[in-house]
């Protein structure tokens, strides 16, 4: 249930992320709910083999290369699921920040709301 609810939550910030860039376009909520399932799954088998292999870089940009990992991903995601365009390597990169900015605030908005 808890995956469930983190899917929706994910979900609905791809789709307010998409409002906000004009580079990035997802068709429908259907869809954004498939970007969040596969945007978990990459993270979870394809990003860490990807840092990994790149340690070296990332350690001497400080770190600042998972950002570039983190667009990869989104770029293969745009590349995988149709009705989900991205516009190019960059509007990639302002996604996958802009993304993770609305999913972290949806977040604490919805524990905030269990709390009380």
């Amino acid at each position: 249930m808890n995956f469930l609810i983190k899917i929706l939550i994910s979900s609905l910030a791809v789709i307010v992320t998409s409002y906000v860039l004009p580079g990035v376009y997802v068709s429908t909520f259907f869809v954004a709910v498939v970007i969040a399932v596969l945007l978990s799954l990459l993270n979870v088998t394809i990003k860490p083999l990807l840092i990994i292999f790149t340690i070296p870089l990332t350690i001497l940009s400080l770190g600042l290369f998972l950002l570039v990992i983190n667009a990869i991903i989104i770029l293969m995601a745009s590349s995988m699921i149709p009705g989900f365009d991205v516009d190019g390597f960059w509007w990639a990169l302002l996604f996958s920040l802009v993304l993770s900015l609305t999913n972290s605030l949806l977040s604490d908005l919805s524990k905030r709301s269990d709390q009380k």
